[in-house]
């Protein structure tokens, strides 16, 4: 057997196949489908401190080979999470890491504060890029600045380690990651999904309430390479890919693009087993191709 595990230097992972925020709940909702402890990690739904709504529906709209959605980041909270989830997902042996979100750099320190007295906590991953809060979130993964200030200070208050998420709606990726890898961050995740529009053209209004959404699912994940390509070339931490994921082979093409492990999101939605079909795919890539040890390939893209 090939050996899938990976090592992002601040944490070990059984294989390089984490679920991603927001397709799998906050892990537990998958359980009954499948076996959690297979996974490499998993990425919990997005917290804000306190329980948020979300926003209004429709808040989900089909694309070609996507989806686009505006659903506006709802959670329970820290307290309910910290009571009522937490403790069930540290019963499975798998890394947990937690979406932290905030209106704020003052929110996300608030949130990290309060799960840094939690115990069965891997890593946050800080949700700085999410494309379709209401007015008035902040979203600073677009400005250097604005990323170096929310990473710089909810590094100064963590006892555990951070990966920036990042957006693509942006000029220059590289800039906005070695902008977060100067703020102190131990990896970088990256791509949140891509700003667009869906319309109905019988009411000619937009599909979606918020008017514009995040696209996600395979349409995107050409231009996710890329940025991986891009931003794991610069930076000295770790990348994990993520966009348009559903088989071994995509997760292959990050891999190789060089990131050391990989998300799976709207897959998930299509297939609740997408994550374990991924690490299948790839423990049979490696037997086939006589790989003993999967980081081997990762960083190997030949051009």
């Amino acid at each position: 057997m090939t050996d899938l595990s990976v090592d992002l230097g601040f944490l070990k992972l059984k294989n390089p196949v984490i679920a991603a925020s927001g397709t799998f709940g906050y892990g537990l909702e998958l359980a009954p489908h499948i076996d959690l402890r297979q996974l490499g990690g998993i990425v919990t739904k997005g917290l804000y401190f306190n329980p948020r709504s979300g926003n209004l529906p429709p808040r989900l709209a089909e694309a070609s080979a996507g989806l686009i959605n505006a659903i506006g980041l709802p959670g329970i909270g820290v307290e309910r999470f910290s009571e009522e989830i937490l403790p069930q997902l540290k019963g499975y042996d798998t890394a947990i890491i937690v979406n932290v979100c905030g209106e704020s750099d003052d929110e996300y320190i608030s949130v990290v504060d309060f799960l840094n007295q939690k115990e069965g906590i891997s890593a946050y991953e800080l949700n700085i890029s999410c494309p379709n809060v209401k007015k008035g979130g902040l979203c600073p993964a677009l400005d250097p600045q604005a990323t170096f200030s929310v990473v710089s200070s909810v590094k100064k208050k963590s006892s555990l380690p951070i990966i920036t998420k990042l957006s693509p709606n942006v000029t220059n990726i590289e800039e906005i990651a070695l902008s977060a890898q100067d703020a102190g961050s131990d990896g970088i995740s990256l791509v949140n999904t891509f700003l667009a529009l869906a319309v109905d053209v019988d009411t000619r209004k937009p599909k979606l309430a918020n008017l514009f959404g995040g696209l996600s699912g395979p349409a995107i994940k050409p231009l996710a390479l890329r940025m991986v390509y891009q931003v794991a070339s610069r930076v000295k931490i770790p990348v994990i890919g993520l966009g348009g994921i559903s088989s071994g082979q995509d997760a292959l093409e990050f891999l190789i693009a060089g990131a050391k492990a990989v998300e799976v999101g709207t897959a998930n939605l299509v297939d609740p087993e997408a994550t374990l079909k991924v690490i299948q795919e790839l423990q049979e890539y490696c037997q086939k191709k006589g790989i003993a040890k999967i980081e081997k390939i990762v960083g190997t893209l030949k051009c």
